[in-house]
């Protein structure tokens, strides 16, 4: 797959995801199951501009960005503390 192709097809995940985040949002009240699923969204959406950056930053540096790994949710979080 190109990297263009997938790149997209992540974007349009993200979107897909923010989507759900703001229709979740814009709820008065959220269920647990509901509070949870927007917990996930959350932590999925760091995840994925997190590997869209590696792959960025693979390509820019010369190196192949399918090496780009999809980073564990501790790992991630802790960037935005």
């Amino acid at each position: 797959m190109a990297d263009t192709s997938y790149e997209q097809q992540a974007l349009d995940h993200i979107t897909r995801l923010t989507q759900e985040e703001h229709r979740l949002y814009n709820q008065l009240e959220l269920s647990e199951d509901e509070r949870k699923r927007l917990r996930q969204i959350e932590i999925e959406l760091d995840q994925c501009w997190d590997l869209l950056r590696q792959r960025r930053a693979k390509r820019e540096f010369g190196d192949d960005p399918a090496e780009a790994q999809v980073r564990p949710p501790e790992i991630v979080e802790k960037y935005e503390q």
